[in-house]
């Protein structure tokens, strides 16, 4: 889990990028710029969201808990 929040959020992070460099009235992935900002922010939020479940896990497993 860790592991692939870390590759989504590597994918934003160069989604971001890549959109920062394209005209404000151009296209970027075949999208418009304002939609693949879009598209990078819900990158980070599912890295950020996967990270958080990966801690929360480890706590459990901490524990002695098992889901």
């Amino acid at each position: 889990m860790h592991v692939a929040s870390v590759i989504v959020g590597l994918i934003g992070v160069v989604a971001f990028v890549k959109t920062l460099g394209v005209p404000s009235d151009g296209m970027v992935f075949g999208i418009t710029k304002f939609d693949a900002l879009l598209c990078a922010a819900i990158l980070f939020l599912i890295a950020i969201w996967g990270q958080v479940g990966t801690i929360h896990h480890m706590m459990l497993e901490k524990n002695g808990e098992i889901i």
